[in-house]
């Protein structure tokens, strides 16, 4: 009991390049961590195929983004590829207040904003493929992009591989279930880290 009503939440943010298989090591960390919020992003770009607004993404256009920008409504945003991608702030305070891990996925710009404003509460994670050209081939064969968007990914990956060293954990995915593995206990130490409690109940309650 005394847990619940000392945990802040925690924020887990995880960044890496398009195709080092992100999506499928979330999936296999929601399985096992009940107590979590996936902070969804708000877009300016389509919807792919199966995509579901709301689900996926916030769907919007680029004047409605634009607005939100100068109204403040975002925790960290940045334009890719041509278009914007933001994170709203009033569902991630709730979700913190709840006590939940929040869990974001964004790239190296939006995680330098989020350490900015967030530092304490946030463990960072890059995940990655063992070399570009294995990212290259898996982006090739998942058939959901372009020549020439798949280019501009490959770009983007070289740069973001560089900011590695600014994040706390790397996870290289190889191994699909190793690599699991190590994101579900990095999750799982993130919400347990001293400064996700309230020091001052927690020597009440000890000292009582």
């Amino acid at each position: 009991m005394i847990n619940s009503l000392l945990n802040k939440g925690a924020i887990l943010l995880i960044s890496g390049p398009s195709g080092c298989g992100k999506s499928s090591l979330l999936k296999k960390l929601y399985a096992v961590i009940d107590n979590y919020y996936f902070s969804i992003s708000t877009t300016t770009r389509s919807p792919r195929i199966g995509e579901t607004d709301g689900v996926d993404y916030f769907f919007v256009t680029k004047e409605e983004f634009e607005q939100d920008i100068k109204d403040n409504s975002f925790l960290e945003w940045a334009e890719v590829h041509g278009n914007y991608y933001g994170t709203s702030l009033k569902p991630i305070y709730k979700a913190l207040d709840e006590g939940k891990l929040v869990i974001f996925d964004i790239d190296v710009q939006g995680f330098e904003q989020v350490i900015e404003k967030l530092r304490d509460i946030t463990t960072t994670v890059f995940i990655t493929t063992p070399t570009l050209k294995e990212l290259e081939q898996r982006l090739t064969a998942r058939g959901t992009d372009t020549i020439d968007v798949i280019e501009k990914r490959i770009k983007n990956a070289q740069v973001e591989i560089k900011y590695t060293e600014e994040y706390d954990y790397l996870i290289i995915n190889d191994d699909l279930d190793e690599a699991a593995d190590k994101l579900i206990s990095v999750a799982k130490s993130a919400l347990i880290k001293s400064k996700m409690f309230d020091n001052t109940t927690l020597v009440k309650i000890w000292n009582s």
